[in-house]
């Protein structure tokens, strides 16, 4: 697949409910994801599986770095890319968060643990943490509780 050929799809089905990604190759050794939104409540463990399927894609594997954009919020995607990653920085970048990391040699590659046996809570607290409050056009952000919501307490966003 090269930078030109359309991205692949995956998908997890869950039930009634899918949760997908789109994976493509862009520069010499780097494959770029990005993990699409769903609605509606998604059974935990699902997300953490799309993750190990995209990890598992055959243009991942050949590739030494990976870019992804994640939805922000989606604690337990975050948690497993940087389980199944090294070196990973995630910023956030408007309604989503951006992941770039290092992907292991082919010879250290294992999966990460189930979803159930370590949560995704320290991650979440850690990046909502670094977000407690975002500029954005016309004004700040405020992020309390996972929620985003403008600041209209005319301070300068600081409880």
């Amino acid at each position: 697949m090269t930078s030109q050929d359309k991205p692949r799809r995956v998908e997890v089905k869950d039930g009634d409910q899918t949760v997908a990604a789109e994976v493509a190759e862009h520069a010499e050794g780097t494959v770029r994801t990005s993990l699409l939104p769903s609605s509606g409540h998604i059974r935990p463990g699902t997300r953490a599986s799309l993750v190990d399927r995209v990890m598992d894609q055959p243009e991942v594997q050949a590739s030494s770095r990976l870019e992804a954009t994640v939805p922000l919020g989606d604690a337990e995607s975050l948690a497993r890319l940087r389980e199944r990653t090294e070196d990973a920085v995630i910023r956030p970048a408007g309604s989503t968060a951006l992941v770039d990391a290092d992907l292991p040699g082919a010879d250290d590659t294992k999966p990460g643990p189930e979803p159930s046996e370590e949560g995704p809570g320290s991650l979440a607290s850690s990046l909502i943490t670094r977000l407690e409050e975002v500029p954005c056009q016309g004004g700040t952000m405020r992020v309390s509780g996972g929620q985003t919501r403008p600041d209209r307490s005319g301070r300068d966003g600081r409880s």
